[in-house]
């Protein structure tokens, strides 16, 4: 799809009976836009590995780190947000435009659900803007024309993909679907990526994606923390790297966190 569905067709698209991963990050992190059969996955994951629902809010939490630094320390006011998920308590237009009222969003999605509640991501500042895209992220090109409506491509944008390219499974796809995204930008914009990644001293994560992917929808791919980093090659990373997401410049009263499976970074494109 290239224009937005009808309301009342995307929910005609929404399965259920069946539970799916943004309903259950919505649920981890508190929300209302979940089933039972959401519920109960999301809890049987968690039996598995209890510390799960710790990478919803890191990953969150990293989000808005990552966009107040860029706002406020890189002077970016424009970002193309793939992979939004269901609207929460500070989405990437309102970190960024309680900075700076004039940033534009372009947010991407091709989940029914998100689809259905879309009107929460166009809430923007008179000064601003968003809009909303529902398309997949393989298809680049027209990502980047839609895109080209609200943000001006040939100034610094934010590329965002948070937990979106562990929905590709091929490698070399997902490493082609960033690059591709990337090099369609001008120097001075970066990249913000967050994966869920595979570890030998985290089996328990393993054993969580294996049941996801056996009972949910859309299945996952974990990646090394090496493989991850990999999306960033021929960019500058900002320190301190591709980390732990909680560990991505936390506030200076947090301490030393223990590391959650998702692993995110921010790169310049020079």
């Amino acid at each position: 799809m290239t224009e937005r569905l009808p309301v009342d067709e995307a929910l005609r698209r929404i399965r259920t009976d069946q539970p799916h991963t943004a309903r259950i990050w919505n649920y981890w992190l508190g929300g209302k836009d979940n089933y039972t059969v959401d519920q109960q996955a999301g809890d049987q994951i968690r039996r598995l590995h209890p510390g799960i629902g710790d990478y919803a809010r890191a990953d969150r939490e990293f989000l808005g780190r990552a966009v107040r630094h860029l706002v406020a320390e890189e002077g970016i006011r424009q970002f193309l947000d793939i992979g939004t998920g269901l609207p929460t308590a500070d989405n990437t237009h309102e970190v960024a435009q309680r900075i700076a009222p004039e940033s534009r969003i372009v947010y991407v999605d091709n989940d029914p659900i998100v689809l259905a509640h879309a009107a929460a991501l166009l809430h923007s500042t008179p000064e601003g803007s968003t809009d909303y895209l529902d398309e997949d992220l393989r298809n680049v090109d027209t990502i980047l024309e839609h895109a080209a409506r609200t943000l001006d491509l040939s100034r610094p944008v934010a590329l965002m993909l948070l937990g979106v390219v562990i929905f590709l499974e091929d490698d070399e796809e997902a490493h082609s679907t960033v690059r591709r995204l990337v090099d369609a930008l001008p120097a001075g914009s970066f990249l913000v990526l967050s994966h869920t990644v595979t570890r030998p001293d985290m089996p328990d994560v393993d054993a969580a994606v294996a049941f996801w992917n056996e009972h949910g929808t859309p299945k996952l791919t974990q990646r090394t923390p090496g493989a991850v980093a990999r999306f960033f090659d021929g960019l500058e990373l900002l320190p301190p790297g591709v980390v732990s997401c909680n560990r991505w410049r936390p506030d200076a009263d947090e301490g030393e966190l223990p590391e959650v499976a998702m692993f995110g970074g921010v790169g310049r494109k020079g």
